[in-house]
């Protein structure tokens, strides 16, 4: 029985990228919250109660009088509710939601929630629960010859979701891991209807190399978040992913790479120094500055862009300046409880821990450093040229700086913020170019 919503049609609001805060598909611990309060109160009847932190249209045409009778109709039709899950986090046609299965008298339903930048709920939807159910990566040869396997990475908190793209032929190919941004992402670090990993396994395919790229941690096991430290979220499963990645018969093992965007790229050097194996690291928009320093700059820059006046901005630098200070008192080995913009105190002490350009320095095997010339997020001149001021005369390091790209190298947008990255782009061919002519140029490791 195919069940049409009993709500009005909102349009999910994309939650945007924030190489701090969260991604473009990274729910936030506020809305995954008060999605959950609102369906534990609709479930109990407490409609009122459900609907007390929807925002926009969702606020303005849905009362508690619709929520009561929406749960009515479901009823009469399904049955007496009996429970639901837990909700977890979800990307639905490029949106990332939060989601729950329903169990009434006679069969299941899907719940979708969303929230805007604000963590108001905008969305609020019942649908069949079959649509609710993750796509598993399908096995399939394309027109050209290349061909993509589901593989599964092996972490602590259960398997990560992958795929593995091989250029047509039977190799061994030189193969890279493709690592996401900040934030719970998938595989294909989704931002609005963008898939910037897709585009680079496609590209490098095409190009003769193999990749592997699969969901964060934080996506497919949202629970496994609590406590969390960075290396648990990026460095150890980068790590895991590239020792599966020589694994496969169709790559060579002396010539597997990592390709880390922002927040992994990053972190790439600590992988490196994990993963002394590898042939080489690319760096894709790295911040070389702590996240709270690039934070600190965005509040300035983006905050001005959004009309925010002068007093919000300072109200956003002083909370930083004071995570900043209780970091730098902190004690590692008993991190201060509590949080800091939705993300606990002990994750952002594990990164004031961490100094990428230190870590880089120390490394041996050779690095391609990226950068999009009109990206808002990691600065062209205060986080790249760093890194190119650090590294100068370090052997075996290439730097590129792409004009007009942005943050996700793809052709920037007209208005210099988040809004951007609602409009459908795709990486740019020049860059899949070079990284591919530049991992073919390294030698075997």
């Amino acid at each position: 029985m195919k069940l049409c919503s009993i709500m009005p049609a909102v349009a999910v609001a994309a939650i945007l990228f924030t190489p701090v805060v969260r991604a473009a598909d990274a729910l936030s611990p506020a809305c995954l919250a008060r999605a959950t309060a609102s369906l534990d109160a609709w479930v109990h009847g407490d409609y009122a109660g459900a609907r007390k932190d929807f925002g926009g249209t969702l606020a303005s045409k849905v009362d508690a009088a619709k929520l009561e009778q929406g749960r009515e109709l479901l009823q009469d039709t399904l049955g007496a509710y009996r429970s639901h899950d837990p909700l977890q986090q979800k990307v639905l046609a490029g949106h990332v939601v939060a989601v729950s299965k329903l169990s009434f008298a006679n069969m299941q339903l899907g719940f979708m929630a969303a929230c805007d930048m604000q963590d108001k709920i905008v969305s609020y939807n019942f649908m069949p629960v079959e649509e609710l159910d993750a796509t598993a990566v399908q096995a399939h040869v394309e027109a050209d010859g290349v061909r993509v396997l589901p593989l599964d990475v092996p972490t602590p908190v259960g398997p990560l979701r992958g795929a593995l793209t091989l250029p047509s032929g039977s190799g061994p190919f030189p193969a890279m891991v493709l690592l996401a941004g900040s934030g719970p992402h998938d595989m294909d670090e989704t931002v609005g209807p963008n898939k910037p990993l897709q585009d680079i396994a496609e590209g490098l395919a095409h190009a003769g190399i193999a990749s592997l790229r699969y969901d964060k941690r934080t996506f497919d096991h949202p629970k496994s978040g609590a406590g969390l430290v960075v290396d648990a979220e990026v460095t150890d499963d980068a790590v895991a992913a590239a020792r599966l990645l020589a694994q496969q018969k169709a790559v060579d093992p002396r010539r597997v790479f990592v390709l880390g965007h922002s927040l992994s790229a990053m972190m790439a050097p600590r992988i490196g120094q994990r993963a002394p194996q590898l042939a080489g690291l690319v760096l894709l928009g790295a911040p070389a500055r702590s996240l709270l320093d690039v934070s600190a700059e965005q509040v300035r820059v983006l905050g001005q862009r959004d009309h925010a006046t002068a007093a919000q901005i300072a109200a956003r630098e002083q909370a930083i300046a004071a995570e900043q200070k209780l970091l730098a008192g902190a004690d590692p080995r008993h991190p201060p409880a509590g949080s800091f913009a939705s993300i606990p105190h002990a994750y952002w002490l594990s990164l004031h821990e961490y100094h990428q350009v230190v870590a880089a320095k120390a490394l041996s095997m050779p690095m391609l450093i990226l950068q999009g010339g009109s990206d808002f997020q990691v600065s062209p001149t205060l986080d790249f040229a760093r890194w190119q001021q650090e590294l100068a005369g370090r052997p075996q390091t290439t730097f590129r700086l792409y004009p007009g790209l942005s943050h996700f190298f793809m052709l920037a947008g007209k208005t210099g913020t988040a809004a951007d990255f609602k409009v459908p782009a795709h990486v740019d061919a020049k860059v899949i170019d070079d990284i591919a002519t530049w991992v073919k140029a390294q030698p075997a490791h």
